[in-house]
């Protein structure tokens, strides 16, 4: 197979969560810019809207849902709407997620709580769901975003934030697991780690401890609207087609210190 095949995703479909904004929007673009036809998810229905008609510009199709994914309705009737109308999933990113600043001796257990309901068990919710149209397939990518909160501790001079870091560990041990309990089935389970990009979820750490970030991050820059798309791509993609349980890091050097 000639490689622009291997990273060909025409007439293929993707399920992007947390789609309308941030690192889902940039990856939603990638997976669109490589032929793929993407549905876009989130709890802000205007923002995914937005963005799936820019996709759809693109010259592939697109769909937009508001979704919550701790809720199963929600999740089935977004499954049941992609399949109606493209037939199967092919891809799905796991990227919605949220996250909630304290110390640790100040977190509400609440927070605490939300945090994990919407990182792991969203996760699981969603993968459930859209796994068992890929199992009747036989065939399915599913991509993970956790982060490299996941993989140590954070300095709680930026980041203070443990059910974050908590939930992103989890979210790589789910993606290990799974792998292995759906590989026979030909799913493949993969989780992309990203250091710290502009978002707006990472807006007030940057700009709290930007400085000290960049001196911890090796190649001295925060991650751009393009450092994820082709890493996604590449698990999307047949060029993975040997490649499950992986989590690769996208961080500019700062897990390597």
């Amino acid at each position: 197979m000639h490689v622009k095949e291997l990273f060909d995703l025409s007439g293929r479909t993707a399920i992007v969560t947390g789609g309308g904004r941030g690192l889902g929007e940039q990856i939603a673009e990638g997976l669109a810019e490589a032929g793929a036809n993407v549905v876009v998810c989130s709890r802000k229905d205007e923002n995914c809207r937005e963005v799936s008609e820019r996709l759809q510009r693109l010259g592939v199709q697109s769909l937009a849902f508001k979704c919550d994914i701790t809720n199963c309705d929600d999740i089935q009737y977004v499954v049941d709407k992609t399949v109606e109308r493209f037939g199967k999933i092919d891809i799905l990113v796991n990227n919605s997620g949220a996250s909630w600043g304290a110390p640790v001796d100040e977190m509400p257990l609440e927070a605490f709580q939300k945090v994990l309901n919407v990182n792991v068990v969203g996760t699981f919710l969603m993968s459930q769901a859209v796994g068992k149209e890929m199992t009747k397939q036989k065939y399915g990518k599913i991509i993970n975003i956790a982060s490299v909160a996941g993989l140590k501790g954070s300095n709680p001079e930026y980041m203070d934030a443990i059910g974050y870091n908590t939930s992103k560990g989890g979210v790589i041990t789910f993606t290990k697991d799974l792998a292995v309990k759906w590989g026979p089935r030909g799913i493949y389970v993969n989780a992309i780690a990203p250091g710290f990009f502009p978002t707006k979820m990472s807006s007030v750490l940057i700009e709290k401890g930007g400085d000290k970030m960049l001196e911890r991050t090796p190649l001295r820059k925060f991650g751009t609207n393009n450092d994820l798309k082709g890493v996604a791509l590449f698990l999307a993609s047949s060029a993975s087609d040997f490649v499950t349980g992986e989590t690769i890091v996208v961080d500019g050097g700062t897990n390597a210190m």
